[in-house]
């Protein structure tokens, strides 16, 4: 609520000036505030008397945390399958629970569910809520929404995850709202705090120049976004006894005013560097587009994909499909070689996964080494030609 003291007021006006929705108007002297103020705050800050102060309600605290408990994951089912993401949240997921000492469930929604609830247990859920329903055949925000909401409020989960998808990123937001919880978006990293089991979600911040850690103390369900690629998922152990529990969700819950007249699947770009066991990536440090030819020539003899930093791409030495990092595709190949790439910490993001990283670059201080599993301190362009001719004369034997 915006309070304006009219004792302290001059009636200089500055406010209404300051005003850029026409919340304030002055009437004989004094301020006035219609219903379109938004509490900005502007005004607060240019009233030199202070007059003008905001009194914000702060959300109550849960009464009980405790009756919160479990951790869940989202499993999304799109294209007939199970998103690669669902898997990984699962491993993560199965740490978390275990450091609590609760369970692990997955949310799988959709139609045509057969068979694959089977899979989310061999990957380390305890339990899976199956809700398999023809109205949500296509995702929409609202039908999605309202059912996790629903199964949220009923079953009162500690955590829940979802990937940093299309999906994911567009309904999950809708339901940390709508159940007046936090979320932490597109995380890299979660981890359980000793004192008081508080889930602390690492993302990176201020355009990737930091790494900042969110908790949420006061609410749950503690909400959180993960990249793809970023986790790790169990081995599938066929022999994992779990739950699968039926759901029905009312029908006026599945209403929706979005109708999906028809999905078109786009033709995938030939870039597919996400499945790739290796990675050989570039950077600034190979100068131009001709440096890049080395690269393609050592990804076809190791039979790996190219990748870059977005200094390549913004260069126009390569494509945007090919790039790794915060604003391009996450990676976890078995084997990432970042030849001329400084290692900042926007391009680390999305390849910190990796098994085993090997750097090239002539900067013995460069950050990526601070990541590398091996590095290579010289001149790419001498490195890589007699890597080149190494490989080629041990695939000629």
């Amino acid at each position: 609520m915006l309070r304006i003291d009219l004792d302290i007021c001059i009636g200089c006006g500055v406010c209404e000036e300051t005003c850029s929705f026409g919340a304030i108007t002055l009437e004989d002297g004094e301020p006035r505030v219609d219903d379109s103020c938004n509490f900005c705050g502007a005004c607060v800050d240019v009233c030199e008397v202070e007059a003008i102060t905001i009194e914000r309600e702060e959300k109550a605290a849960r009464a009980d945390l405790s009756e919160w408990s479990g951790v869940w994951v989202f499993a999304e089912f799109r294209n007939k399958r199970i998103a690669p993401v669902a898997f990984e949240l699962l491993g993560a997921g199965r740490r978390l629970a275990d450091q609590l000492g609760v369970s692990l469930s997955a949310v799988l929604m959709g139609s045509g569910l057969d068979g694959h609830a089977e899979s989310l247990i061999g990957y380390g859920a305890d339990t899976v809520y199956r809700v398999d329903h023809p109205a949500l055949a296509h995702f929409t925000d609202d039908a999605y929404g309202n059912v996790l909401e629903d199964l949220v409020r009923e079953h009162k989960p500690e955590i829940v995850l979802a990937g940093a998808t299309a999906i994911g990123r567009s309904f999950i937001p809708r339901v940390a709202t709508t159940v007046d919880a936090g979320l932490t978006a597109d995380c890299t990293g979660l981890e359980i705090r000793e004192e008081d089991g508080a889930l602390l979600q690492t993302r990176p911040a201020f355009g990737g120049n930091i790494m900042a850690t969110i908790i949420c103390p006061h609410t749950r369900p503690q909400m959180a976004t993960v990249r793809p690629m970023v986790m790790r998922p169990n081995e599938f152990d066929s022999d994992r006894q779990g739950e699968i529990i039926d759901v029905i969700p009312d029908a006026n819950r599945l209403e929706s005013r979005v109708r999906v007249l028809r999905s078109v699947m786009e033709e995938q770009d030939k870039v597919n560097i996400t499945e790739a066991d290796i990675v050989v990536a570039g950077g600034r440090g190979l100068e131009n587009e001709k440096g890049f030819a080395l690269l393609h020539e050592l990804a076809d003899l190791v039979g790996g994909a190219v990748a870059a930093s977005r200094a390549a791409v913004d260069s126009g030495w390569v494509s945007y499909p090919h790039q790794v990092g915060q604003t391009g595709k996450t990676v976890c190949p078995k084997v990432y070689i970042a030849c001329g790439i400084s290692g900042a910490i926007q391009h680390v993001v999305g390849m910190q996964s990796s098994d085993t990283i090997i750097a090239i670059n002539k900067d013995p201080d460069a950050p990526i080494f601070d990541v590398a599993t091996c590095g290579v301190v010289g001149d790419i362009f001498e490195i890589l030609p007699q890597l080149l001719e190494k490989l080629k004369a041990r695939k000629g034997k």
